[in-house]
């Protein structure tokens, strides 16, 4: 199967890429999609992220702070009236 690429951007990265690895385009195309396939499912949930912020910065959450706000909170933040 054969990919087309209409975006001047794209082909000038992935040939830069391509130099930089020494390897074709087709293979610089596979390389940059497993890498960057391996990156995303290994980060960090927005949850993680936070836990870990907490952590390094020794931040513990009360159970008040645990608590989520009412309704009304969220309402008067965007109170038109």
């Amino acid at each position: 199967m054969a990919i087309n690429v209409n975006n001047s951007e794209a082909d000038a990265l992935t040939r830069q890429f391509a130099q930089m690895t020494g390897v074709g385009i087709t293979d610089a195309i596979v390389i940059a999609m497993k890498e960057a396939i391996e990156r995303r499912s290994h980060a960090e949930t927005p949850l993680e992220t936070a836990a870990r912020l907490r952590a390094k910065h020794q931040v513990v959450l009360s159970e008040h702070a645990q608590t989520p706000l009412p309704r009304q909170a969220f309402d008067a933040m965007w109170d038109d009236a």
